[in-house]
Protein backbone atom coordinates (compact mmCIF):
# COMPACT_ATOMS: atom_id res chain seq x y z
CA UNK A 1 0.00 0.00 0.00
CA UNK A 2 1.27 3.30 -1.22
CA UNK A 3 1.92 6.01 2.27
CA UNK A 4 -0.19 9.10 2.41
CA UNK A 5 1.36 12.07 0.79
CA UNK A 6 2.06 15.34 2.56
CA UNK A 7 2.65 18.01 0.45
CA UNK A 8 4.78 21.23 2.54
CA UNK A 9 4.58 24.63 0.00
CA UNK A 10 5.81 28.25 0.62
CA UNK A 11 3.17 30.23 0.45
CA UNK A 12 4.23 32.71 -2.69
CA UNK A 13 1.06 33.68 -4.69
CA UNK A 14 -2.57 33.97 -4.63
CA UNK A 15 -4.01 30.28 -5.97
CA UNK A 16 -0.78 29.67 -7.22
CA UNK A 17 0.72 28.07 -4.41
CA UNK A 18 -2.97 26.12 -3.01
CA UNK A 19 -3.15 24.53 -6.42
CA UNK A 20 0.45 23.62 -5.73
CA UNK A 21 -0.25 22.33 -2.76
CA UNK A 22 -3.34 20.41 -4.28
CA UNK A 23 -1.03 19.24 -6.47
CA UNK A 24 1.99 17.93 -5.32
CA UNK A 25 -0.46 16.18 -1.93
CA UNK A 26 -2.79 14.36 -4.80
CA UNK A 27 -5.07 15.77 -2.40
CA UNK A 28 -8.43 15.56 -4.36
CA UNK A 29 -7.59 13.29 -6.99
CA UNK A 30 -10.78 11.15 -5.37
CA UNK A 31 -13.21 13.92 -5.41
CA UNK A 32 -15.55 13.18 -7.79
CA UNK A 33 -17.65 16.40 -10.06
CA UNK A 34 -20.82 16.89 -8.43
CA UNK A 35 -20.02 15.84 -5.08
CA UNK A 36 -21.31 17.86 -2.04
CA UNK A 37 -18.06 19.31 -0.42
CA UNK A 38 -17.87 21.11 2.95
CA UNK A 39 -15.49 23.18 3.71
CA UNK A 40 -14.41 23.68 7.34
CA UNK A 41 -12.40 26.76 8.16
CA UNK A 42 -10.69 27.87 11.47
CA UNK A 43 -12.78 31.29 12.92
CA UNK A 44 -12.46 30.25 16.49
CA UNK A 45 -13.72 33.49 17.63
CA UNK A 46 -14.83 37.04 16.88
CA UNK A 47 -16.47 40.24 17.95
CA UNK A 48 -17.60 43.30 16.40
CA UNK A 49 -16.09 45.36 18.81
CA UNK A 50 -13.34 45.68 17.07
CA UNK A 51 -10.89 44.68 14.14
CA UNK A 52 -9.05 42.85 16.18
CA UNK A 53 -5.41 40.55 14.85
CA UNK A 54 -6.57 37.80 12.78
CA UNK A 55 -3.32 36.79 11.76
CA UNK A 56 -2.33 33.08 13.07
CA UNK A 57 -5.92 32.98 14.92
CA UNK A 58 -8.48 32.79 11.69
CA UNK A 59 -8.30 30.75 8.26
CA UNK A 60 -7.10 33.32 5.74
CA UNK A 61 -9.55 34.31 3.51
CA UNK A 62 -7.49 34.13 0.56
CA UNK A 63 -6.93 30.30 1.35
CA UNK A 64 -10.80 29.57 1.55
CA UNK A 65 -11.25 31.68 -1.83
CA UNK A 66 -8.12 29.56 -3.45
CA UNK A 67 -9.88 26.40 -2.40
CA UNK A 68 -12.85 27.53 -3.96
CA UNK A 69 -11.60 28.20 -7.56
CA UNK A 70 -9.72 24.69 -7.32
CA UNK A 71 -13.02 22.86 -6.54
CA UNK A 72 -14.88 24.73 -9.14
CA UNK A 73 -12.34 24.11 -11.42
CA UNK A 74 -13.02 20.21 -11.17
CA UNK A 75 -16.70 20.46 -11.46
CA UNK A 76 -17.44 21.23 -7.90
CA UNK A 77 -20.92 23.16 -7.23
CA UNK A 78 -22.31 22.67 -4.33
CA UNK A 79 -19.95 23.98 -1.49
CA UNK A 80 -20.96 25.12 1.95
CA UNK A 81 -18.74 26.58 4.10
CA UNK A 82 -19.29 25.99 7.58
CA UNK A 83 -18.24 26.88 11.48
CA UNK A 84 -19.13 27.21 14.61
CA UNK A 85 -17.53 30.36 15.77
CA UNK A 86 -17.44 30.96 19.70
CA UNK A 87 -18.91 34.26 20.75
CA UNK A 88 -18.82 36.16 23.94
CA UNK A 89 -22.52 35.39 24.48
CA UNK A 90 -23.58 31.82 23.96
CA UNK A 91 -26.53 31.37 21.10
CA UNK A 92 -25.51 35.10 19.70
CA UNK A 93 -26.01 34.02 15.76
CA UNK A 94 -25.64 37.83 14.67
CA UNK A 95 -21.76 38.20 15.38
CA UNK A 96 -21.11 34.90 13.36
CA UNK A 97 -23.03 36.43 10.43
CA UNK A 98 -21.20 39.38 11.46
CA UNK A 99 -17.74 37.03 10.80
CA UNK A 100 -18.60 35.38 7.66
CA UNK A 101 -19.97 38.85 5.95
CA UNK A 102 -16.33 40.67 7.03
CA UNK A 103 -14.30 37.53 5.62
CA UNK A 104 -15.40 37.81 2.43
CA UNK A 105 -18.04 34.74 2.43
CA UNK A 106 -20.74 36.63 1.48
CA UNK A 107 -19.18 37.52 -1.91
CA UNK A 108 -17.86 34.25 -2.52
CA UNK A 109 -21.81 33.12 -2.21
CA UNK A 110 -22.56 35.87 -5.22
CA UNK A 111 -19.64 35.35 -6.70
CA UNK A 112 -19.43 31.15 -6.99
CA UNK A 113 -22.26 30.03 -5.53
CA UNK A 114 -20.84 28.92 -2.08
CA UNK A 115 -23.02 28.57 0.98
CA UNK A 116 -22.22 29.74 4.33
CA UNK A 117 -24.20 28.13 7.22
CA UNK A 118 -23.85 28.30 11.29
CA UNK A 119 -23.78 24.98 12.17
CA UNK A 120 -25.25 26.65 15.63
CA UNK A 121 -28.51 26.82 13.80
CA UNK A 122 -28.62 23.66 11.63
CA UNK A 123 -29.61 20.19 12.80
CA UNK A 124 -26.85 17.60 14.71
CA UNK A 125 -26.86 13.79 14.87
CA UNK A 126 -25.75 12.28 17.87
CA UNK A 127 -22.86 9.70 16.70
CA UNK A 128 -21.63 6.77 18.82
CA UNK A 129 -17.50 7.27 18.69
CA UNK A 130 -16.95 3.67 20.67
CA UNK A 131 -16.15 2.97 24.66
CA UNK A 132 -19.65 4.57 25.36
CA UNK A 133 -19.05 8.33 24.06
CA UNK A 134 -21.00 10.36 21.90
CA UNK A 135 -20.73 13.59 20.71
CA UNK A 136 -23.27 15.87 18.45
CA UNK A 137 -21.93 16.82 15.26
CA UNK A 138 -23.15 19.11 12.24
CA UNK A 139 -25.58 17.08 9.96
CA UNK A 140 -24.76 19.02 7.02
CA UNK A 141 -20.47 17.83 7.44
CA UNK A 142 -21.77 14.32 8.12
CA UNK A 143 -24.06 13.97 4.99
CA UNK A 144 -22.10 15.99 2.52
CA UNK A 145 -19.59 13.75 0.15
CA UNK A 146 -16.24 15.56 1.00
CA UNK A 147 -14.67 17.46 3.30
CA UNK A 148 -11.88 20.34 2.94
CA UNK A 149 -10.59 21.16 6.34
CA UNK A 150 -8.99 24.60 6.32
CA UNK A 151 -7.27 24.74 10.03
CA UNK A 152 -4.39 27.43 11.11
CA UNK A 153 -1.27 26.59 11.69
CA UNK A 154 -0.70 26.98 15.00
CA UNK A 155 0.13 25.73 18.64
CA UNK A 156 -2.21 25.48 21.41
CA UNK A 157 -2.59 26.21 25.38
CA UNK A 158 -4.18 22.83 26.29
CA UNK A 159 -3.95 20.34 23.20
CA UNK A 160 -0.28 21.41 22.10
CA UNK A 161 -1.36 21.92 18.29
CA UNK A 162 -4.00 23.00 16.90
CA UNK A 163 -4.54 21.39 13.59
CA UNK A 164 -6.69 19.20 11.01
CA UNK A 165 -8.07 16.99 13.57
CA UNK A 166 -8.81 19.19 16.42
CA UNK A 167 -10.20 22.08 14.14
CA UNK A 168 -13.06 19.60 13.47
CA UNK A 169 -14.18 20.43 17.14
CA UNK A 170 -16.07 23.11 15.37
CA UNK A 171 -18.35 20.39 14.15
CA UNK A 172 -20.15 19.85 17.01
CA UNK A 173 -22.77 21.27 19.60
CA UNK A 174 -22.25 23.29 22.58
CA UNK A 175 -22.45 20.52 24.87
CA UNK A 176 -20.44 18.18 23.21
CA UNK A 177 -17.53 20.56 23.54
CA UNK A 178 -18.25 20.69 27.18
CA UNK A 179 -18.18 17.04 27.38
CA UNK A 180 -14.87 17.08 25.84
CA UNK A 181 -13.56 18.98 28.17
CA UNK A 182 -14.41 16.32 31.24
CA UNK A 183 -12.80 16.29 34.15
CA UNK A 184 -12.20 11.94 33.53
CA UNK A 185 -8.65 11.93 33.68
CA UNK A 186 -9.60 8.63 30.79
CA UNK A 187 -11.68 10.41 28.92
CA UNK A 188 -10.29 13.65 29.14
CA UNK A 189 -10.11 16.67 25.56
CA UNK A 190 -7.22 14.79 24.32
CA UNK A 191 -9.00 11.47 24.16
CA UNK A 192 -11.72 13.21 22.58
CA UNK A 193 -10.33 15.38 20.05
CA UNK A 194 -9.08 12.41 18.88
CA UNK A 195 -12.08 11.13 17.68
CA UNK A 196 -13.06 13.96 16.01
CA UNK A 197 -12.30 12.43 12.64
CA UNK A 198 -13.82 9.15 12.69
CA UNK A 199 -17.39 10.04 11.61
CA UNK A 200 -16.32 12.01 8.75
CA UNK A 201 -16.46 11.70 4.66
CA UNK A 202 -13.42 11.87 2.87
CA UNK A 203 -10.72 14.49 4.29
CA UNK A 204 -8.84 16.30 2.32
CA UNK A 205 -6.87 18.93 4.66
CA UNK A 206 -4.69 22.24 3.83
CA UNK A 207 -3.43 23.50 6.93
CA UNK A 208 -2.48 27.50 6.82
CA UNK A 209 0.19 28.73 7.69
CA UNK A 210 0.47 31.61 6.31
CA UNK A 211 0.31 33.19 9.97
CA UNK A 212 1.59 30.91 12.47
CA UNK A 213 0.31 31.24 16.04
CA UNK A 214 2.87 30.48 19.07
CA UNK A 215 0.74 29.99 22.83
CA UNK A 216 -2.76 29.83 20.43
CA UNK A 217 -5.21 29.58 19.62
CA UNK A 218 -6.23 32.59 20.16
CA UNK A 219 -5.35 36.70 19.78
CA UNK A 220 -3.51 36.51 22.90
CA UNK A 221 -0.53 34.24 21.07
CA UNK A 222 2.77 35.41 19.63
CA UNK A 223 1.81 35.39 15.67
CA UNK A 224 4.68 34.93 13.01
CA UNK A 225 4.37 35.31 9.46
CA UNK A 226 5.86 32.30 8.47
CA UNK A 227 4.02 31.43 4.76
CA UNK A 228 3.70 27.36 5.02
CA UNK A 229 0.96 25.53 3.56
CA UNK A 230 0.91 21.87 4.39
CA UNK A 231 -1.55 19.33 2.74
CA UNK A 232 -2.56 16.03 2.31
CA UNK A 233 -5.58 13.83 2.04
CA UNK A 234 -4.65 11.62 5.17
CA UNK A 235 -5.70 13.64 8.47
CA UNK A 236 -3.68 12.20 10.48
CA UNK A 237 -0.53 12.42 8.31
CA UNK A 238 -0.71 16.34 7.77
CA UNK A 239 -1.43 16.70 11.87
CA UNK A 240 2.13 14.24 12.23
CA UNK A 241 3.77 16.43 9.51
CA UNK A 242 2.09 20.05 11.06
CA UNK A 243 3.14 18.98 14.53
CA UNK A 244 7.25 18.85 13.41
CA UNK A 245 6.84 22.12 11.72
CA UNK A 246 5.52 23.47 14.84
CA UNK A 247 8.47 21.77 16.32
CA UNK A 248 7.10 19.08 18.31
CA UNK A 249 7.33 15.02 17.43
CA UNK A 250 3.56 13.92 17.21
CA UNK A 251 4.07 11.86 20.48
CA UNK A 252 4.50 15.08 22.33
CA UNK A 253 0.83 15.76 21.03
CA UNK A 254 -1.38 13.35 23.26
CA UNK A 255 -4.76 13.77 21.02
CA UNK A 256 -2.34 12.39 18.01
CA UNK A 257 -1.05 9.49 19.87
CA UNK A 258 -4.64 8.56 20.81
CA UNK A 259 -5.35 8.89 17.57
CA UNK A 260 -2.36 6.68 15.75
CA UNK A 261 -2.92 3.87 18.15
CA UNK A 262 -6.48 4.03 17.12
CA UNK A 263 -5.49 3.49 13.09
CA UNK A 264 -2.75 1.20 13.75
CA UNK A 265 0.38 3.63 12.87
CA UNK A 266 3.68 5.26 13.78
CA UNK A 267 3.74 8.13 15.92
CA UNK A 268 7.04 8.69 13.66
CA UNK A 269 6.68 9.71 9.39
CA UNK A 270 8.19 6.23 8.62
CA UNK A 271 4.66 5.80 7.28
CA UNK A 272 4.34 9.19 5.40
CA UNK A 273 6.25 10.53 2.20
CA UNK A 274 6.50 14.11 2.45
CA UNK A 275 7.43 15.92 -1.05
CA UNK A 276 7.69 19.96 -2.16
CA UNK A 277 9.49 21.36 0.52
CA UNK A 278 12.24 19.83 3.33
CA UNK A 279 10.24 19.73 6.34
CA UNK A 280 13.90 21.01 8.02
CA UNK A 281 13.68 24.34 6.23
CA UNK A 282 10.53 25.24 7.35
CA UNK A 283 10.17 23.63 11.20
CA UNK A 284 10.42 26.26 13.77
CA UNK A 285 9.91 25.62 17.53
CA UNK A 286 6.32 27.73 18.51
CA UNK A 287 5.76 27.86 22.53
CA UNK A 288 2.57 26.16 23.34
CA UNK A 289 2.49 26.53 27.39
CA UNK A 290 0.96 29.72 29.57
CA UNK A 291 4.46 29.83 31.59
CA UNK A 292 3.11 29.26 35.43
CA UNK A 293 6.00 29.93 38.34
CA UNK A 294 7.77 26.88 39.83
CA UNK A 295 4.54 25.77 41.63
CA UNK A 296 2.12 26.37 39.26
CA UNK A 297 0.37 28.45 41.33
CA UNK A 298 1.03 31.93 39.64
CA UNK A 299 1.25 32.75 35.81
CA UNK A 300 4.92 33.90 35.39
CA UNK A 301 3.99 37.61 34.40
CA UNK A 302 2.03 37.64 37.76
CA UNK A 303 5.31 36.19 39.58
CA UNK A 304 7.68 38.57 37.77
CA UNK A 305 5.25 41.48 39.23
CA UNK A 306 6.09 40.52 42.62
CA UNK A 307 2.29 39.33 43.32
CA UNK A 308 1.65 38.25 46.57
CA UNK A 309 -1.64 36.68 49.22
CA UNK A 310 -2.86 35.21 45.49
CA UNK A 311 -3.19 31.54 44.00
CA UNK A 312 -4.55 30.96 40.88
CA UNK A 313 -3.68 27.54 40.07
CA UNK A 314 -2.25 26.87 36.74
CA UNK A 315 -5.32 26.25 33.73
CA UNK A 316 -6.35 22.33 33.12
CA UNK A 317 -7.81 19.99 30.18
CA UNK A 318 -11.44 20.65 32.09
CA UNK A 319 -11.39 24.21 31.33
CA UNK A 320 -13.71 24.93 28.53
CA UNK A 321 -13.77 27.03 25.99
CA UNK A 322 -15.99 30.17 27.57
CA UNK A 323 -14.35 29.89 30.68
CA UNK A 324 -11.02 29.56 29.02
CA UNK A 325 -11.63 33.05 26.81
CA UNK A 326 -12.35 34.92 30.11
CA UNK A 327 -9.53 33.59 31.99
CA UNK A 328 -6.95 35.52 30.35
CA UNK A 329 -9.20 38.75 31.09
CA UNK A 330 -9.15 38.12 34.58
CA UNK A 331 -5.65 37.74 34.89
CA UNK A 332 -5.23 41.60 33.89
CA UNK A 333 -8.00 42.53 35.63
CA UNK A 334 -5.63 40.96 38.49
CA UNK A 335 -2.82 42.45 37.51
CA UNK A 336 -4.31 45.66 37.11
CA UNK A 337 -5.54 45.54 40.60
CA UNK A 338 -2.10 45.01 42.29
CA UNK A 339 -0.77 47.76 44.06
CA UNK A 340 2.44 46.49 45.87
CA UNK A 341 -0.11 45.08 48.77
CA UNK A 342 -0.36 41.42 49.46
CA UNK A 343 -3.70 39.91 48.83
CA UNK A 344 -5.51 38.70 51.48
CA UNK A 345 -4.55 34.89 50.51
CA UNK A 346 -7.19 34.64 47.77
CA UNK A 347 -7.05 31.04 45.69
CA UNK A 348 -8.99 31.30 42.16
CA UNK A 349 -10.04 27.79 41.12
CA UNK A 350 -11.24 27.18 37.43
CA UNK A 351 -12.46 24.11 35.70
CA UNK A 352 -13.70 21.20 36.89
CA UNK A 353 -11.15 19.14 38.34
CA UNK A 354 -9.24 21.67 41.18
CA UNK A 355 -9.52 21.20 44.40
CA UNK A 356 -8.99 24.41 47.41
CA UNK A 357 -5.95 24.33 49.18
CA UNK A 358 -5.96 23.94 52.43
CA UNK A 359 -5.77 26.94 55.07
CA UNK A 360 -6.68 29.55 51.99
CA UNK A 361 -8.81 32.38 53.31
CA UNK A 362 -10.50 32.98 50.77
CA UNK A 363 -11.40 30.93 47.70
CA UNK A 364 -13.31 32.00 44.49
CA UNK A 365 -15.16 29.23 42.47
CA UNK A 366 -14.81 30.54 38.65
CA UNK A 367 -17.72 29.13 36.92
CA UNK A 368 -20.59 26.52 37.69
CA UNK A 369 -19.14 23.74 36.52
CA UNK A 370 -15.70 24.76 39.77
CA UNK A 371 -18.90 25.79 42.17
CA UNK A 372 -21.03 22.33 41.41
CA UNK A 373 -17.43 20.32 42.08
CA UNK A 374 -16.38 22.33 45.78
CA UNK A 375 -19.74 23.74 47.48
CA UNK A 376 -19.12 23.03 50.98
CA UNK A 377 -15.75 21.44 50.42
CA UNK A 378 -14.53 21.24 53.87
CA UNK A 379 -10.56 22.98 53.03
CA UNK A 380 -12.61 26.29 52.11
CA UNK A 381 -13.16 29.26 54.72
CA UNK A 382 -14.96 31.67 52.92
CA UNK A 383 -16.30 30.32 49.74
CA UNK A 384 -17.02 32.95 46.97
CA UNK A 385 -19.40 31.25 44.06
CA UNK A 386 -19.19 33.00 40.42
CA UNK A 387 -22.15 31.12 39.12
CA UNK A 388 -22.93 30.99 35.08
CA UNK A 389 -22.08 29.46 31.85
CA UNK A 390 -19.86 31.48 30.95
CA UNK A 391 -20.53 33.48 34.36
CA UNK A 392 -21.53 36.62 33.56
CA UNK A 393 -18.24 39.73 33.63
CA UNK A 394 -20.44 41.73 36.68
CA UNK A 395 -20.20 38.46 38.41
CA UNK A 396 -16.56 37.95 38.19
CA UNK A 397 -15.89 41.72 39.35
CA UNK A 398 -17.94 41.09 42.41
CA UNK A 399 -16.42 38.19 43.26
CA UNK A 400 -12.95 39.94 42.68
CA UNK A 401 -14.02 42.84 44.78
CA UNK A 402 -15.20 40.82 47.55
CA UNK A 403 -11.65 39.00 48.04
CA UNK A 404 -10.03 42.48 47.60
CA UNK A 405 -9.31 42.21 44.74
CA UNK A 406 -9.88 45.80 43.04
CA UNK A 407 -9.87 45.02 39.45
CA UNK A 408 -10.89 47.59 37.54
CA UNK A 409 -14.83 47.08 36.46
CA UNK A 410 -13.78 48.60 32.90
CA UNK A 411 -12.04 46.02 31.57
CA UNK A 412 -14.97 43.32 32.10
CA UNK A 413 -17.43 46.20 31.36
CA UNK A 414 -15.95 46.44 27.89
CA UNK A 415 -14.75 42.79 27.58
CA UNK A 416 -15.44 42.67 23.65
CA UNK A 417 -12.79 45.08 23.14
CA UNK A 418 -10.37 43.43 24.91
CA UNK A 419 -9.30 41.41 21.62
CA UNK A 420 -8.24 45.11 19.93
CA UNK A 421 -5.46 45.59 22.62
CA UNK A 422 -3.33 42.53 20.90
CA UNK A 423 -3.44 44.83 17.49
CA UNK A 424 -0.61 47.60 18.44
CA UNK A 425 1.78 44.43 18.14
CA UNK A 426 1.20 44.04 14.36
CA UNK A 427 0.39 48.04 13.76
CA UNK A 428 2.04 49.19 10.77
CA UNK A 429 3.93 45.92 9.93
CA UNK A 430 3.89 45.61 6.53
CA UNK A 431 3.94 41.49 6.88
CA UNK A 432 0.35 41.45 8.53
CA UNK A 433 -1.45 41.98 5.79
CA UNK A 434 -5.28 42.47 6.23
CA UNK A 435 -6.06 41.91 2.19
CA UNK A 436 -5.82 37.86 3.47
CA UNK A 437 -8.76 38.11 5.44
CA UNK A 438 -10.68 39.81 2.50
CA UNK A 439 -12.28 38.60 -0.76
CA UNK A 440 -12.01 41.55 -3.19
Amino acid sequence: MDKPVVAIVRYEKPLESVRRAVDLSRGLDALRPGSRVFIKPNIVFWTRAVSFPKWGVITTSRVVEDLVIVLKERGINDITIGEGTVTLTPGDNETIAHAFTSLGYETLRIRYGVKHINVFTRPFETVNLGDGVTLNFNADILHSDFVVDLPVLKTHAQTVVSLGIKNLKGTIDIDSRKRCHAADPVFDLNYMISKLADPMPPIFTLLDGIYTNERGPSFDGRIRRSNILAASSDILSVDKVGAMILGYEPGQVPHLVHAAHARQRTLDLSDVTVVGEALESVAARHEFDFPYDESGSLPRSLAKMGIQGLAYPKYDLSLCTYCSGLNGVVLAAIAQAWAGTPFDDVEVLTGKRMKPSPGKKKTILLGKCMVRANRGHPEINEVIEVKGCPPPPGAIVKALHRAGIMAPKEIFEQIDQVPGLFFSRYAGKPEFEESHFQVN
